[in-house]
């Protein structure tokens, strides 16, 4: 994408980085929708900062859409959550799923749990599940709000409440950056938010079955993902600017 391209947008992610600060996570959401053209998507991996999120889009009826990205690789736990959510609030939390051709060559090429052995292996599958779909659910946004929060990890804590994301040449909101997971947890047990119960067994970040575990005392959030690689900036590629472009092959 151009650099000049979207210009009004980009002025846009800058006005509201500068209001969102003064404002709770609920107003953020209000004003975004109100200011922005076009569709809206919520990207969700139904994680306890997520599902903050999408009982205030649902309960105040937000013209956003809500979307999850269904790896098929996900905990038992997982599917139960997104069923009782769909029952709490009686809307729906629409599903991208990866394509089956490309699963069948990823598989073909690095095996069923490939991504053990190469971090490439373990790019390689996040691009056919994750990378590849949302891909899909953002095509025609303008704008994607995401639960990221400063203190999950080092590698988030100097992003911005609303930037400019310019491969996908959209507005991408953060409304709970600034908040705690303690805040957050308070804030779903006051409103009667379901959770994950795998919360409550050590799993902090919860993402593909295989590929995350409980973490200790004194560990960080993410440390329970991809915890057999060495290096400390472990994402999948979603929210990382040099992953967004998938290949049309396995990986990315």
């Amino acid at each position: 994408m151009r650099d000049d391209a979207h210009p009004e947008l980009k002025d846009l992610a800058r006005d509201l980085n500068a209001e969102f600060p003064a404002l709770s996570p609920l107003k953020r959401l209000v004003r975004l929708r109100a200011v922005t053209p076009g569709p809206l998507v919520f990207t969700t991996s139904l994680g306890i900062e997520d599902q903050m999120i999408t009982h205030l889009i649902f309960k105040h009826d937000i013209k956003i859409d809500v979307v999850t990205l269904d790896t098929g690789r996900l905990f038992p736990e997982t599917y139960d959550l997104w069923r009782q959510t769909e029952e709490k609030y009686g809307k729906r939390i629409h599903a991208k799923y990866p394509k089956g051709d490309k699963l069948e060559e990823l598989i073909d090429e690095q095996g069923i749990d490939g991504f053990y052995y190469a971090k490439e292996f373990r790019l390689n599958c996040c691009g056919v599940r994750k990378i590849e779909p949302l891909g899909r659910a953002l095509d025609g946004a303008n704008g994607w709000v995401t639960g990221l929060r400063a203190d999950q990890s080092a590698n988030r804590q100097d992003m911005d409440f609303v930037g400019f994301d310019s491969v996908r040449g959209l507005i991408k909101a953060n409304p709970v950056f600034d908040m705690s997971r303690e805040a957050i947890a308070e804030f779903t047990a006051d409103n009667g938010v379901p959770v994950n119960a795998l919360h409550d067994k050590g799993f902090l970040s919860i993402g593909c079955a295989p590929c995350t575990r409980a973490i200790g005392p004194g560990e960080p959030e993410r440390a329970g993902r991809w915890w057999w690689e060495d290096d400390t900036k472990r994402e999948c590629g979603l929210h990382v600017p040099d992953r967004h472009e998938v290949s049309e092959g396995a990986g990315i």
